[in-house]
């Protein structure tokens, strides 16, 4: 049964229709649970990563050559005015995306000191790609991931990972199928910050890390209006072919601050991950998109031109 064919959730505490990400639990990965993990290269430290494998994963299946999507996600930076965490385990954009539905990764930044998770920008750049090129890869012999169905998405500092780090190189570049970002962009803006600064260097230096992505679909979401985004792109000289764009309406799905989805589980910023966590018109179109890129076999035989885009989604002219 493929990614398309039922809809197996976990029960979720919030609202109805609500996607409640299951809490992180110690032990073995499991069919609808959502687990710590720290890799053999890091015995000894707090270095992890957080998987969740979909409900209708078993080993018998696994075994007899099933395979199952991965959404891979970066996580944003540590920042409470916002309510994000800078935590693998605080991610919750995979799976509001997917429902469920896939295998959802959260990757760390791994401290410089190489002891722990970084909650704030890359820590060290070369151990974080290292650590994708690693794990990723691994997680699919292990757990049945389909190598030729693996996404990669991030919110915030995990959006512009999804370049920064996810195009790194060639070598990282070929894991995923396809992108999705949520609020900011690689190159968009300047940071205040070695690599992000001045803007005409970082923009000269995402530019190459934006080439290698090629055909690649990549969905790109901003509430409030990706306008300054597709500014950017337009003008960066960079083919276009497969991006598309969705407009989040934050304001229409929570038209009040703070919004609880679930006890525990709060929105308390327009800036979040968790819009996708809540149904709306804009959620039902950034899943209808990674659904369609995820799809197996002959349904998603077009995805390297386009990615069909729903009402809300636009391409650029």
């Amino acid at each position: 049964m493929g990614f398309a064919a039922a809809l197996l959730f976990m029960p979720s505490p919030g609202a109805a229709g609500d996607a409640v990400p299951p809490p992180v639990t110690a032990g073995q990965p499991g069919p609808g649970c959502r687990v710590r993990v720290t890799p053999p290269e890091y015995p000894g430290t707090d270095v992890h990563h957080t998987i969740f494998l979909p409900t209708d994963w078993s080993e018998p299946r696994r075994n007899a050559g099933g395979r199952w999507p991965v959404i891979v996600e970066y996580a944003g930076n540590f920042h409470p005015p916002s309510g994000s965490e800078g935590t693998v385990e605080g991610a919750a954009l995979g799976y509001g995306l997917t429902r469920g539905e896939a295998i959802w990764v959260v990757l760390p930044f791994v401290r410089a000191d190489g002891r722990g998770n970084s909650p704030t920008w890359w820590g060290d750049e070369a151990a974080t790609v290292a650590y994708a090129k690693a794990n990723v890869p691994r997680i699919c012999r292990e757990f049945g991931g389909d190598p030729g169905r693996v996404m990669l998405c991030g919110f915030s500092r995990g959006a512009i990972a999804v370049s920064f780090i996810g195009l790194a190189d060639d070598e990282i570049t070929k894991l995923w199928c396809g992108l999705l970002t949520h609020d900011h962009f690689d190159g968009e803006r300047e940071w205040g910050t070695a690599w992000g600064a001045p803007l005409d260097r970082y923009r000269a230096a995402a530019r190459a890390r934006l080439t290698r992505r090629g055909s690649r679909p990549l969905l790109v979401c901003q509430a409030g209006g990706t306008a300054g985004i597709r500014r950017w792109l337009e003008s960066s000289g960079l083919p276009l072919a497969g991006v598309t764009y969705l407009d989040v309406r934050i304001a229409t799905i929570f038209p009040s601050l703070p919004h609880e989805i679930a006890p525990g589980l709060e929105v308390i910023s327009g800036h979040t991950d968790r819009w996708v966590l809540v149904d709306s018109p804009d959620t039902d179109t950034a899943r209808a998109w990674v659904k369609r890129l995820l799809a197996p076999g002959e349904e998603r035989a077009d995805r390297p031109a386009a990615v069909p885009c729903p009402d809300r989604l636009t391409a650029p002219p």
